[in-house]
């Protein structure tokens, strides 16, 4: 018998290249197996294969499950093996799922001979690695191959193993693999903005707080640890802390849009990053960092970032141990308040009394009013101290089931009270909130009214100390936020759309840098339809675009005076005109063409399907590559703006008119947006924020972190300018919002700051020139 299977197994590579002695002794550890038809031999990353098999006569079928589906299906015949490049590759981990699809005898041998014959026969080794290496040359049997991979990786990680399965299987799909060398600084706290989830496939980095060269925060990441899910969801996606590649490192990374409806989907998944983040903030050292920090995509985390201090009610109320309930509820009521403390004989607070106590300890038990009110106190007292935050006092409560916290100062004495309410009352009044009362509008007048109290809550932002990218996040948070409820009404007078589209914003809202002086630059793409569709389709979507930009009007975001709206059936078109319009404007367009459409390359989705926008974007980038006409043209336009700065270092300013004596900072500003734009669009960058694109020049290794700094800073530095100009015209003026600043009415400081900046945008144009048009 041994003999029989070692002449079957001389006919089969690579049981062919071992000695005849070899053989044999395969032979006696072989067993031999009948299996009847749909027999399940392995099931794909389930089933742990602890044997190879080697089909002796019938038929196996080989195939990859994909959601119920088989893909990449394959037979296994006569002399065919299967299990030794799962046991050599995954890990002992089937790759793919094997059912016998006839009546088959298969000729069995354990892994741990297997093994063995790899071990001493490189030959027959070999012949595995290079079956699958040749397999993986296949993208799609690769990419199946990743996915289970990913699939095995996930589920030992937390917080992918509270998923479902099928779920998990899901995200394995959507991850990508990309690889840093040690020393790469991915991301910068409070600069870079985070569009994936990173998870650490292999290697090593560290995440920390860097504050004047001085690091602090420092966590170590190795396999399996996570990145990014608490500054997505938490912090609009601006890096809470950066992040540093140790090793030579591989990440997987899933999308924002994946890895959000995910955590809206599960409860635990997303309790994980919220529970961790909170646990983080109840220490005192990373809850001061990041509360500088932090920038809040929701008006909530502003508040619950601000010191109990800020809210803290300091009208102390308060009697004896002794006095009566009866009494302390008349001094309650006389002081209008819901709480009363009480002292004990040395002036210790030592409780409160509250409405609450009153009711469900005296009118719910007839207690007898007569009785001191420090027989129905809370005792002991719970304190917090006025420097805690806001955050920390809510989860005292939530934790205690209180409404009540006593606040205290350094030395622990008593010195006011927060309640519940008074946080409700004080979250109300935050800048933020007009977002909350924009979302539950139900009509076009009570928008109109939101944005008009716009300026003012910039200007309350702006005199707490707010940085200028923090104020036009706001406004622009503000402007989505209206566009989208306006979109809704639109949608709710027409009908559902009849195919999938998007209402796509450019220029400043498309950079996300409005500020109070913008008007309309939006457009509409739809999908492709037949053409005897067409008409139908183009109707409803001008109807839509017309109601859409005059009730923008109204709002307050004018209409644009070149006329680049959804309303204008030129910007209101299907996926295939705009592609070839970027097309005509990347090949054949010449600079002054370009002048007019530059604002299309700052595009994003406001609204609808982000897969068009996102293909529009695709289709961009890869048409750009190898046209340096292109980014000549756009090189000249960007040099026609000089920044206002004379030979002899003095302003050049207006000489007559309106604006006599002042410069336009707007226009001083845009060779930064230039150079910014052209940058990204050369190095394949997505992103459309001017700060954002700087960033990411920068961790591409485009520009200098010095040169990215100064730039960085000069355009922060010339946007608060901008704004502070903007209010004071608005509320001092009565007058509309301009762009115009006299540099005499600038402090010595500020004077200079802008002369150096000026000095900086001359110094970045000779670059852009050299680089773009050959000239220095």
């Amino acid at each position: 018998m041994n003999k029989d299977v070692a002449d079957f197994l001389s006919g089969i590579t690579p049981f062919s290249k071992l000695p005849e002695k070899e053989l044999l002794q395969v032979a006696e550890s072989v067993s031999i197996s009948r299996y009847p038809k749909e027999s399940v031999l392995a099931v794909q990353n389930i089933t742990n294969i602890g044997n190879i098999y080697i089909i002796n006569d019938g038929l196996v079928e080989l195939y990859f499950d994909k959601q119920g589906k088989k893909v990449l299906s394959g037979f296994l015949k006569t002399g065919d093996i299967f299990g030794g490049i799962s046991i050599l590759m995954n890990a002992a981990l089937s790759i793919r799922t094997a059912t016998v699809y006839q009546d088959s005898t298969i000729y069995i041998i354990p892994a741990k001979k297997f093994l063995d014959l790899c071990t001493r026969y490189k030959i027959f080794y070999e012949y595995f690695v290079e079956t699958f290496s040749g397999r993986m040359l296949d993208e799609s049997y690769a990419s199946i191959i990743a996915v289970g991979q990913a699939f095995q990786f996930l589920t030992g990680i937390v917080p992918f193993s509270f998923l479902p399965e099928e779920e998990i299987e899901k995200v394995a799909s959507e991850l990508q693999t990309v690889y840093y060398p040690k020393n790469t600084v991915l991301f910068i706290q409070g600069e870079s903005r985070v569009g994936y989830l990173y998870i650490i496939q292999k290697g090593a980095a560290e995440r920390y707080f860097e504050d004047k060269g001085k690091k602090s925060l420092i966590g170590i990441l190795g396999e399996g640890d996570i990145y990014g899910g608490i500054t997505m969801l938490l912090n609009d996606g601006i890096a809470v802390r950066t992040l540093k590649t140790n090793e030579n490192t591989y990440f997987y990374i899933l999308p924002q849009k994946y890895f959000l409806d995910i955590c809206s989907r599960y409860e635990s998944f997303s309790d994980y990053f919220t529970d961790t983040f909170g646990k983080r903030m109840l220490d005192k050292s990373y809850a001061e960092i990041i509360a500088k920090n932090i920038q809040p995509k929701e008006e909530a985390l502003q508040f619950l970032n601000q010191p109990v201090s800020a809210v803290t009610n300091s009208r102390l109320v308060y009697c004896s141990k002794e006095t009566s309930i009866q009494d302390a509820a008349s001094i309650m009521s006389s002081q209008n308040c819901s709480s009363i403390f009480v002292k004990d004989g040395s002036g210790e607070f030592i409780g409160v009394v509250t409405d609450n106590d009153l009711r469900k300890k005296v009118i719910a038990k007839s207690y007898d009013i007569k009785l001191p009110a420090a027989d129905i106190m809370s005792s002991p007292l719970c304190k917090i101290s006025g420097q805690s935050l806001v955050f920390e006092a809510l989860m005292a409560m939530m934790q205690q089931n209180i409404k009540h916290i006593a606040v205290t100062d350094t030395d622990g004495k008593v010195t006011g009270i927060v309640t519940n309410k008074d946080l409700l009352t004080a979250q109300g009044q935050s800048p933020f909130f007009v977002v909350r009362e924009i979302t539950t509008a139900i009509s076009i007048d009570e928008i109109i009214d939101k944005h008009r109290r716009l300026p003012k809550l910039i200007q309350s932002l702006i005199n707490n100390g707010a940085k200028a990218k923090n104020v036009t996040r706001f406004i622009t948070t503000v402007s989505d936020t209206i566009l989208n409820k306006i979109i809704g009404f639109a949608v709710n007078d027409l009908g559902p759309p009849p195919i999938p589209f998007v209402f796509m914003i450019m220029g400043s809202e498309g950079r996300k840098e409005q500020t109070l002086k913008t008007d309309q630059d939006n457009a509409i793409i739809y999908d492709d339809v037949p053409e005897d569709k067409e008409d139908e389709v183009r109707k409803y979507f001008l109807n839509f675009g017309e109601k859409v930009c005059t009730w923008l009007d109204m709002a307050g975001y004018e209409f644009c005076k070149g006329d680049v709206m959804a309303r204008n059936p030129k910007w209101c078109q299907s996926l295939s005109v705009w592609k070839n319009y970027f097309n005509s404007w990347i090949h054949t367009a010449e600079a002054e063409d370009l002048l007019k459409s530059s604002i299309f390359f700052d595009f994003r989705c406001a609204y609808g399907d982000s897969t068009l926008t996102d293909r529009l974007r695709k289709y961009l980038l890869g048409s750009l590559v190898g046209w340096a006409g292109f980014f000549r043209h756009l090189s000249e336009n960007a040099l026609y703006f000089k920044p206002p700065i004379g030979f002899f270092r003095n302003f050049v300013v207006e000489s007559k008119g309106e604006h006599r004596d002042a410069l336009d900072i707007k226009s001083a500003m845009t060779p930064i947006v230039d150079f910014a734009r052209i940058y990204a669009l050369k190095n394949g960058i997505e992103e459309t924020n001017t700060h954002e694109r700087l960033s990411q020049l920068y961790l591409k290794n485009v520009l200098t972190w010095r040169d990215y700094s100064e730039i960085d800073q000069a355009y922060s530095f010339m946007m608060q300018l901008r704004f502070v100009r903007q209010i004071t015209s608005i509320i001092d003026e009565k007058s509309n919002p301009d762009n115009y600043i006299n540099p005499k009415k600038l402090s010595r400081m500020e004077q200079t700051m802008l002369k150096e900046i000026f000095k900086k945008i001359e110094k970045i144009q000779t670059k852009l020139s050299f680089e773009f048009t050959g000239m220095p």
